[in-house]
C-alpha cells in the first residue's frame, strides 16, 4: 500500500498529479564525495528507503539515528499518459536540508530549508518510457546558521531536544498542466464585510486569459465573479450573501474552483477553500470575529514514535487534533516545526486555532548572516500557510534572549516583526515567545512554576503581568498570556523528565493542573493559556497523552477544567 497517498496540498489542488512516495534506492554519503565518485550513476544504492518517512524512522525502513551530513535518493518512474505533452513539474512537500534534484542526470534545480515545500519544473529533461530522479541532500547541521527546531545537536536525544530528521520527510509528486496555469492564490478574508480578496498569480502566455472563481458552502452554489490575467498578477473579489463564519470548534469553509480561460477553453483548473474570519487586537483584547475568545492552547510538538517528524497516515495527524479537543482544549502552538499542509487542513474543517511558529532553534540571531538564512525560509512559511482560516496568530522566533531593545540579536528580532507584518497585516505577532520582546503585538511568557499558591498570588485577578524569565512586571497595554506553563511530570516507570517536582499520584496530577489551569482562567486580563503538552516526547515526559498517544488521564476530568468559562470571555 503506498503510504501517504492522499494529496498533500490541500488549499491548491490539481486533478492531474502523480505520488511518488514508496520504495526509493537510498545511499549514505559522510564525507559528501558522492558526485565525484559517481554516486548518482551506480547500478544500485546500498540500501531502500520507504519515501515520505526520514531514515532515522522506523518507517522509513532503516531507523539509523546518527548524523547524516549527506545522503541520496533515486527513484525511476514512467510518465502517466495523461502528463504526454504537458508542462510536468516535481513537488517535495519538505526536505531537510539543502536538496538538489537530478532529472535524466540534468540538474533541474535546488532548495535551502527543511520545513516548507518546493517545485521544480523538468518538462525538458524527462524523455520517453522510464525516467530517473535523483535526490542529493545535505544536512550539514551548521551551528548557529541553519534552523533545526527540536533536533538534538549531539549523538543521541537529551533534554527537550529529540531524534533528528534528515532528508525527504514530506510527501514527493508529479503535476502536470497546460503551458499556461495558475501559480498561486493568496487568500484574505473580511468578515465584517462578508467578503473574500483572491490575490491570483499565473505564468504563460497570458494574453486575454481570465480566471473565473465559483464558490460554493457544503456543495451549494453561493458566488462567483472573474478577473483579467493578462499581467500574471491580478484579484477578485468574492460577496457572500448569507456568510456562515468560521468559529473556533466550527470550521466552516467555502469551497473554491479557479478556473484559468482563454477565447473560452479552460487552460487549468485549481481546488481552493476559504474561511471567513476576522483577528483583531483591542486594547488588551485579542477578539476573533469581534468578540473575546479565551485560546485554551496545548504545546504540540508534532513529533511520532514511528516516523519523527511525520505523521504514519492523513488520520494520525486529525487524531491529534482530536486528542486536544478532547482534554478540552480549543487550539494548539505548533512548537518549533512547520506542520504539513495536511494538518492545517483538519484544523481548518474542525475550527481549531493554531499559532504558526518557526523552528528557531539552531540558528542565532545575532550573527550577521543569520537575518538573510532566517527571512528567506520564514518567508516560504508564511506565503504557504497564509490562507489557513485556523491560523490565528505568527511567532518567529522562541526563547531567544535579546540585549533589551538594542544589538544585532534585537535588530534580527525587529526586522523579522517587520517582515512578518508587511506581509501578513491581517494576524497578530509575537516577535520572540517566551523570551526578550522588542516589538511585538501581544505580549507572552513562560512560566513553569509548580507551586499552585505561587501562581495563584502570581497571576491573582487584577496583578500586574508577570514575566518570570525576566523577573520583571509588564508595564504595557498589549494583550497578555502565559503561552507555555504546567509541563507536569508523570511517567510511573521512573524514566524520562518533566517540569519541577513530579506528584506522586494521579490525584496530585490532577489538582495541580486544576490549580494552574484555573489560575490562568480566572484572571480576566489574559487572552488564552498554553499548556506543555500533548503528549510525551521520548525523554520528555510531560505530556497529558503518552509518546503513542495512550491518554495518561481520563479526558472526562481533564477536559471539563481545560474548558470551564474564563473570566476574559466576560469582558
Amino acid at each position: 500500500m503506498l503510504p501517504r497517498s492522499e494529496y498533500p496540498r490541500p488549499r491548491f489542488r490539481r486533478d492531474g498529479w502523480m505520488n511518488l512516495n514508496g520504495e526509493w534506492e537510498f545511499e549514505t554519503d559522510p564525507s559528501g564525495s558522492g558526485l565525484e565518485r559517481g554516486v548518482p550513476d551506480k547500478p544500485e544504492f546500498d540500501r531502500k528507503i520507504t519515501v515520505p518517512f526520514c531514515p532515522e524512522s522506523r518507517l522509513s525502513g532503516i531507523g539509523d539515528t546518527d548524523f547524516m551530513p549527506h545522503v541520496w535518493y533515486r527513484r525511476r518512474f514512467d510518465l502517466p499518459e495523461a502528463a504526454r505533452g504537458k508542462r510536468v513539474f516535481i513537488n517535495f512537500g519538505a526536505v531537510d536540508y539543502e536538496a538538489s534534484v537530478y532529472v535524466n542526470g540534468a540538474l533541474c534545480g535546488s532548495h535551502t530549508g527543511g520545513y516548507t515545500g518546493f517545485q521544480l519544473e523538468i518538462t525538458s529533461a524527462l524523455v520517453p518510457g522510464e525516467n530517473t530522479i535523483v535526490l542529493k541532500v545535505d544536512d550539514p547541521m551548521t551551528p548557529g546558521l541553519q534552523p533545526r527546531g527540536k533536533q538534538s545537536d549531539r549523538y543521541a536525544s537529551y533534554g527537550c531536544v529529540y531524534t533528528r530528521t534528515t532528508g525527504i520527510w514530506q510527501t514527493v509528486w508529479l503535476e502536470w498542466t497546460e503551458a499556461t496555469r495558475i501559480t498561486g492564490v493568496k487568500i484574505t478574508p473580511d468578515a465584517v464585510n462578508a467578503s473574500a480578496l483572491l490575490e491570483i498569480e499565473a505564468d504563460g502566455e497570458l494574453e486575454g486569459c481570465e480566471v473565473t472563481a465559483e464558490a460554493s458552502f457544503e456543495g451549494e452554489y453561493e458566488t462567483e465573479a472573474f478577473c483579467q490575467m493578462d499581467s500574471g498578477r491580478s484579484s477578485l473579489t468574492l460577496l457572500i450573501e448569507d456568510p456562515r463564519l468560521w468559529e473556533p470548534g466550527e470550521g466552516n469553509l467555502y469551497d473554491v474552483k479557479l478556473c484559468l480561460r482563454k477565447d473560452g477553453q479552460t487552460l487549468d483548473t485549481v481546488y481552493t477553500y476559504f474561511g471567513l474570519r476576522s483577528v483583531q487586537i483591542q486594547g488588551g483584547r485579542m477578539l476573533i470575529n469581534g468578540r473575546p475568545v479565551f485560546q485554551r492552547l496545548v504545546l504540540d510538538q508534532g513529533f511520532y514514535p514511528d516516523g519523527i517528524y511525520t505523521a504514519p497516515s492523513d488520520e494520525a495527524l486529525k487524531n491529534d487534533i482530536l486528542l486536544s479537543m478532547a482534554m478540552g482544549f480549543n487550539g494548539a502552538r505548533l512548537h518549533q516545526k512547520v506542520f504539513e499542509e495536511r494538518f492545517l487542513y483538519h484544523a481548518d474543517k474542525l475550527g481549531y486555532l493554531v499559532w504558526g511558529e518557526f523552528p528557531s532553534w539552531g540558528i542565532q540571531p545575532d550573527l550577521p548572516e543569520s537575518a538573510d538564512i532566517f527571512i528567506s525560509q520564514w518567508l516560504e512559511v508564511l506565503k504557504r500557510d497564509y490562507s489557513a482560516p485556523s491560523v490565528i496568530g505568527w511567532c518567529p522566533w522562541n526563547e531567544t534572549w535579546g540585549e533589551n531593545g538594542h544589538g544585532m540579536r534585537a535588530r534580527t528580532q525587529r526586522l523579522c516583526y517587520l517582515v512578518t507584518k508587511a506581509y501578513d497585516p491581517t494576524r497578530p505577532v509575537i516577535d520572540s515567545s517566551g523570551g526578550t520582546h522588542v516589538v511585538y503585538d501581544i505580549y507572552d511568557a513562560h512560566d513553569y512554576t509548580q507551586d499552585v499558591e505561587t501562581y495563584r498570588e502570581r497571576f491573582a485577578p487584577g496583578a500586574k503581568f508577570f514575566d518570570n524569565w525576566t523577573k520583571k512586571y509588564y508595564e504595557g497595554d498589549k494583550p497578555v498570556f502565559i503561552s507555555e506553563y504546567g509541563g507536569i511530570g508523570w511517567n510511573p516507570d521512573g524514566a524520562g523528565w518533566g517540569y519541577g517536582s513530579g506528584p506522586r499520584t494521579e490525584t496530585e496530577f490532577i489538582e495541580r493542573y486544576r490549580g494552574l489551569t484555573e489560575t490562568l482562567l480566572d484572571n480576566p486580563g489574559h487572552i488564552g493559556f498554553c499548556y506543555t503538552q500533548l503528549t510525551d516526547v521520548e525523554q520528555e515526559r510531560n505530556g497529558l497523552y503518552y509518546y503513542d498517544r495512550r491518554p495518561k488521564f481520563d479526558p472526562g476530568i481533564i477536559g471539563p477544567i481545560t474548558s470551564r468559562k474564563a473570566a476574559y470571555e466576560d469582558t
